[in-house]
């Protein structure tokens, strides 16, 4: 039996054409529905007061999150024996709360998964010809992805067709963030093939 967590019910559906119309009741909770419904008994409806009054609901949020932190633990771990764990106290629940908005949701099973990250799914088509290309591009760090994938063509006639152009122009970026950085962070040690250091006088 639900006692705290109302909700809507469905009383009436009238259809116009494509128009659907829909009567809820006011939210309750399924107590109060049968408490209210006339077919229940006097004594199960005072039955049903007695346990209301006894419940308590901040210590049953308190026990639903123990036991949902327990599940995830032994979702995460080997089943062998561990001491359960200790029942936090009513006090110390309340004041982690007041900072549980921090943190977001507080049920363990909405911890984000940590996943790994992509790698290659297929065989990297220019393994053969990257440091020849590696060697063009800090010599000439301006030429873009056509011009380079053009000369690689001229030495290689029919083994880098035009479908690789995106690829190349991957490994272009990536190395020209390389030679940015070292720009940035490494202004004193070897600068990349290509760039001068120029200071005012």
């Amino acid at each position: 039996m639900n006692f705290f967590q109302p909700s809507f019910k469905l009383i009436a559906k009238q259809r116009d054409g494509a128009r659907v119309r829909k009567t809820y009741s006011a939210p309750a909770t399924p107590h109060q529905r049968l408490a209210a419904d006339a077919r229940t008994p006097d004594a199960v409806r005072h039955h049903l007061q007695e346990i209301y009054a006894a419940l308590d609901p901040v210590a049953l949020l308190r026990d639903i999150r123990d036991v949902q932190e327990r599940l995830a633990v032994l979702g995460d771990t080997q089943p062998i024996g561990h001491p359960a764990a200790a029942s936090q106290s009513i006090d110390r629940f309340l004041a982690s709360l007041r900072t549980a908005w921090k943190d977001g949701a507080m049920r363990p099973t909405d911890r984000p998964l940590v996943k790994a990250e992509r790698g290659r799914r297929r065989p990297d088509p220019h393994i053969r010809a990257t440091p020849e290309l590696r060697k063009w591009f800090e010599t000439e760090p301006w030429r873009t992805g056509s011009e380079l994938l053009s000369r690689l063509q001229e030495e290689y006639p029919g083994a880098y067709p035009n479908k690789l152009l995106r690829t190349l122009q991957r490994r272009l970026k990536s190395w020209r963030s390389e030679q940015a950085n070292a720009l940035l962070f490494a202004p004193s040690e070897k600068m990349p093939p290509g760039y001068e250091v120029t200071t005012l006088q």
